[in-house]
């Protein structure tokens, strides 16, 4: 019998089941010590005070203009109005850079740490299928950023709370919200900036498949963030700029309206999502035909 026959022949390590490999817990429990993850969170989570202390410093906020976007810039006419309000402006503030580095920096990291770290081949051969291995890191990510996104709002509701009390949310564009629609609107902006930031977890999360250097990854995803952000700018596209990911980053104004408008949210998510499902197609298939030597 040939040696080939014979390693063809060996049986699967006892209790050895391809499913259990790398449970996702165990990768939580990986990420969640790392110094970045909490390094991350200690900022979200001054970002209220920074804000508190600048509003009682500069006075009461307030001089938005009447253009393109004024509902989303009169967020700051009524930031202390009440805790919800205050929680609403801090999402507004973050949502077009600070809330995109936490989603680069989980999802760019991830795989191409474990390269840097040359632990990404010991994994695999644990053995670690790789499809499991990029599940498990794709969702813990993902989890990741969705807290991320979860904390800056809610430590911004007790901040707000302590300083400027409960109270309804008050609209930029006159009228209310009442008590008992504040909390879903707010958790629906949550949800719609973070399904908006899944294109670049996809990016962040493909380039970290491709190279071995996190900060790589990482700095790319948030530079063509930025890059389309520019381009959203540049109105001499026209309606091309629907096709970005930026022009509907903000679409999430429209939940903070007397009258839930769902239009730009529902553009925006379904933009967003193609990119990212693309995206995460090609981190999947491209790392399944990677040599891995790190």
């Amino acid at each position: 019998m040939s040696s080939a026959t014979e390693v063809r022949a060996l049986p699967e390590a006892p209790g050895y089941r391809a499913r259990r490999t790398l449970p996702l817990r165990v990768e939580a429990m990986r990420q969640l010590r790392r110094r970045r993850t909490l390094l991350m969170g200690g900022v979200l989570a001054a970002l209220p005070f920074i804000l508190v202390i600048a509003f009682a410093i500069g006075g009461t906020p307030g001089g938005g203009d009447g253009g393109r976007g004024a509902s989303r810039i009169n967020l700051m006419d009524v930031a202390t109005e009440s805790a919800a309000n205050f929680a609403a402006t801090c999402l507004f503030v973050s949502a077009g850079f600070l809330l995109v580095v936490p989603v680069a920096l989980f999802c760019g990291d991830t795989v191409a740490s474990e390269a840097s770290w040359s632990s990404l081949r010991y994994l695999l051969a644990a053995p670690v299928p790789r499809s499991r291995l990029l599940w498990s890191k794709l969702v813990v990510a993902l989890g990741f950023s969705l807290a991320a996104m979860v904390l800056l709002p809610l430590v911004a509701l007790g901040v707000g709370a302590a300083a400027y009390g409960w109270g309804p949310l008050k609209l930029p564009t006159g009228g209310a919200l009442t008590t008992a629609d504040t909390v879903p609107r707010l958790a629906l902006v949550v949800a719609f900036v973070f399904v908006s930031q899944l294109v670049t977890a996809g990016l962040a999360f493909w380039l970290s498949t491709k190279t071995d250097a996190p900060l790589g990854a990482v700095g790319g995803a948030v530079g063509l963030t930025i890059v389309g952000n520019v381009l959203d700018a540049v109105t001499a596209l026209g309606t091309w700029r629907e096709f970005l990911p930026a022009h509907w980053q903000f679409a999430w104004a429209d939940a903070l309206q007397p009258d839930l408008e769902w239009g730009g949210m529902a553009k925006g998510a379904a933009v967003s999502v193609t990119y990212a499902l693309i995206l995460f197609a090609l981190a999947f298939r491209g790392f399944s035909r990677k040599d891995i030597v790190s």
